[in-house]
């Protein structure tokens, strides 16, 4: 195991380097560039002289191969550059909206298998019944309505219409500062129901009907049959040796998931005015913030092979049968 993450790790730094070249010379062909945006602003009068000197600070004036690899050796010290439009450093500006991300995520992501997994068990167990045949079909209309369809309607009606949630953001910046610490959980919590909804419905939907079709698969083998004429009881039978049985693919989906964490959507905290990471990518890109846009990139590509690694493991964990060597 130790010598296969090894050789992981050493393949991950490969794809990191194709993945970041890639989307920083894709970035660069872009036409104009953060500058070319500061100038289209009326109220800024840029000299030509400044124009050369920024350039060269952000060096712009570099093709882009020769850029990245100033980029690359910056990394290397740590340093991921600032951001063209506030000037801060791009590690202080994604770790501002890491938490208002991780919050509908992990939110999210626990609703999700607290409400899937029984959910898909109790579908297995009432195989063919009707109770069980409304569910899926409930579920599956579920996972077919897009989210942002969801969202829209959710703020038209219980938030516009009836008034019952907020319509946006994470907290009302006017009454915030007056609540006490306990009201500021609970304030930014009613703030958390709209998006969370949305974010978990369509995942749980998903992970309820695969449960279900791996497990209507495993209860037809040998060894379940095997366990019911030994008399084992039925949720015994369920649980201990049909269910884990499916966690070899469900352990795929878990590690896939992983890198949802910290990348947010883009859509959906647009459309909740979210401080998130999906919405600091898309205004990066709109304002072409070169360093920002990178410094993500980075982020969603290490954590999408940490995923994956994490799911290559939990394979060993799950099924002591499979060995790396």
């Amino acid at each position: 195991m130790t010598n296969y993450i090894l050789r992981r790790f050493a393949l991950s730094l490969v794809t990191l380097l194709l993945v970041t070249c890639l989307v920083y010379g894709l970035m660069r062909a872009m036409p104009g560039s953060p500058l070319t945006l500061n100038m289209e602003d009326p109220s800024r009068r840029i000299r030509p002289e400044d124009i050369a000197q920024m350039k060269q600070q952000y060096g712009l004036d570099l093709p882009w191969h020769e850029a990245y690899g100033k980029w690359l050796m910056n990394l290397a010290q740590g340093d991921l550059g600032n951001s063209f439009l506030s000037h801060k450093p791009v590690t202080t500006v994604i770790g501002e909206r890491i938490g208002p991300t991780l919050l509908l995520s992990i939110t999210s992501m626990v609703l999700t298998y607290v409400l899937s997994v029984p959910m898909g068990l109790l579908a297995s167990v009432r195989h063919g019944k009707h109770d069980e045949r409304t569910m899926s079909t409930v579920l599956y209309m579920l996972y077919s309505l897009p989210s942002f369809v969801t969202a829209l309607l959710l703020q038209a009606y219980l938030s516009y219409r009836f008034g019952w949630f907020p319509l946006k953001g994470m907290y009302d910046s006017i009454v915030f500062p007056t609540l006490s610490p306990l009201e500021k959980i609970g304030h930014v919590a009613w703030h958390c129901v709209l998006p969370v909804i949305c974010y978990t419905y369509a995942s749980w939907a998903y992970y309820s009907r695969f449960i279900r079709a791996n497990m209507a698969e495993a209860l037809q083998q040998d060894y379940i049959r095997t366990a019911r004429a030994k008399g084992v009881a039925p949720v015994r039978v369920v649980v201990k040796h049909a269910f884990r049985n499916t966690m070899i693919p469900m352990a795929t989906l878990i590690g896939l998931s992983f890198p949802a964490l910290l990348s947010g959507s883009v859509i959906l905290e647009r459309i909740f005015t979210w401080p998130g990471i999906g919405q600091l990518f898309l205004e990066s890109i709109l304002n072409q913030d070169y360093n920002v846009i990178m410094g993500l990139t980075l982020v969603f590509s290490v954590m999408t092979l940490i995923g994956t690694l994490i799911a290559d493991v939990m394979y060993a964990i799950v099924d002591p049968r499979i060995s790396y060597s």
